[in-house]
C-alpha cells in the first residue's frame, strides 16, 4: 500500500480536560476549548506493508522495542478494523515537540498517527471522524484534528465525544509564549495524574461543574476577541486543576518552585496594565498568554527575572495536513 504522512500540531487547554468519564472511549468529564499551535508539530509517515511479521514503529530516529508499542499497536488495530485489513503497518514519526514535558506531544503524535494511518488505509474519515478517532489514542488528540480554537465536546457517547473549530483562522492578535521549565519525561504521566485525581480530589466534581460552566464564557471571549476575559478563565482554570493533584490522595504536583515564580511575574506584569495570563497544562512548563505588542515587554522581565529559561513563542497554527507519499 501507499505511504502517507501527516503533519499535526499541538495544541493547548484553555479549559482544561483532567479525567475521564468513560477510560474506555476515553470520555472526558469536561467539555474543553484549546488553542492549536503553529510552533509544534508531529510528522508521521504509515504504510501497511503486506511483508511485515509485526508493526514496525520508528519514533524520533529510534525503532521501539515491544513493551514500548502496545499503546500505537492497539491504534493501530483501530485503524484495521476500520478498514477491514490485517496487514501490520511501518510508523515512522518525529516528534517537533519535547515528549512527556506537558507540551501536548501526546496530541499531535496521535493527531498525525490518524490522519496518516487512516489515509494509509484507504479510510475516507471526514474531520470529525477523524477526531473521533485520534481521541481513542490520546483524548487531547481530537482538538489537535483542527487549527484554531477547538471545542471538544465531551458527549454521553463516542459518537458525541469529539470535537470541532470554534475560529479557524485566528485573525486577532494573540500569542502563547511557552517558557520551558523541564524538557525531561514527568514523574506521573497525564493518564495516571488525571486518574488519580479524578478518584482521590474532594473538590474534583465542583472543578467538572466551573470548566463545564465556563464554556459559555470563553465562547463569547473568543467569538469577541476578548483576551483578557479568556486569559483570566484560563488562569483561573488551570489553577484549579493543579488544586486537585495537590490535594488527591496521595497527593503530586507538577508544578515546580520556578513554574510559581513564572506565575507570579506574570501576575507582577497584570498589576502593571498588561494583559498577559497563564496557563499550564500537566507538566512544570508555563505558558504566557499576551498580545504580540507586549512581546519585548514580557521577554526582558524573563530575562531579567529567569535567564537560564529557554522560551518560544507560539501563534495559531493550523489543522491536520495530509499528503501522499512519492
Amino acid at each position: 500500500m501507499t505511504a502517507y504522512t501527516a503533519r499535526a500540531h499541538t495544541n493547548i487547554a484553555l479549559l482544561k480536560y483532567w479525567g475521564k468519564a468513560d477510560a474506555q472511549l476515553i470520555l472526558p468529564t469536561t467539555t474543553s476549548i484549546s488553542l492549536t499551535l503553529n510552533e509544534f508539530y508531529t510528522d508521521t509517515t504509515v504504510e501497511f506493508d503486506a511483508q511485515l511479521l509485526h508493526d514496525q514503529i520508528i519514533l524520533n530516529g529510534r525503532v521501539l522495542k515491544a513493551h514500548e508499542r502496545k499503546k500505537i499497536e492497539h491504534f493501530l488495530d483501530l485503524v484495521r478494523q476500520l478498514a477491514g485489513i490485517k496487514t501490520y503497518a511501518r510508523m515512522v514519526s518525529i516528534n517537533h515537540v519535547p515528549t512527556a514535558a506537558g507540551l501536548a506531544s501526546s496530541a499531535s503524535a496521535f493527531a498525525a498517527l490518524a490522519g496518516a494511518a487512516s489515509a494509509a488505509a484507504h479510510l475516507s474519515l471526514d474531520p470529525r471522524d477523524l477526531s473521533r478517532l485520534a481521541r481513542q489514542g490520546s483524548g487531547s488528540a481530537s482538538r489537535s484534528i483542527f487549527g484554531g480554537f477547538v471545542q471538544w465536546n465531551r458527549g454521553t457517547d463516542s459518537n458525541s465525544s469529539v470535537a470541532h473549530a470554534l475560529q479557524d483562522p485566528v485573525t486577532w492578535p494573540i500569542q502563547l509564549i511557552t517558557v520551558i521549565v523541564s524538557d525531561q519525561p514527568k514523574a506521573v504521566d497525564s493518564r495516571s495524574g488525571m486518574q488519580n485525581a479524578r478518584a482521590n480530589s474532594p473538590y474534583y466534581q465542583t472543578w467538572v461543574q466551573h470548566t463545564n460552566a465556563g464554556v459559555p464564557t470563553m465562547q463569547a471571549a473568543i467569538a469577541n476577541h476578548d483576551l483578557d476575559t479568556l486569559g483570566r478563565l484560563a488562569e483561573q482554570n488551570a489553577l484549579e486543576m493543579h488544586a486537585q493533584n495537590m490535594v488527591a490522595n496521595p497527593p503530586f504536583n507538577y508544578l515546580t518552585d520556578t513554574s510559581w515564580g513564572l506565575i507570579k511575574m506574570v501576575q507582577n506584569l497584570r498589576e502593571q496594565g498588561l494583559s498577559v495570563y497563564a496557563t499550564m497544562d500537566a507538566g512544570p512548563n508555563v505558558k504566557i498568554i499576551s498580545q504580540p505588542q507586549d512581546t519585548a515587554t514580557i521577554m526582558t522581565q524573563l530575562q531579567q527575572t529567569f535567564p537560564d529559561l529557554k522560551t518560544q513563542i507560539a501563534t495559531p497554527g493550523p489543522g491536520i495536513q495530509i499528503w501522499e507519499e512519492v
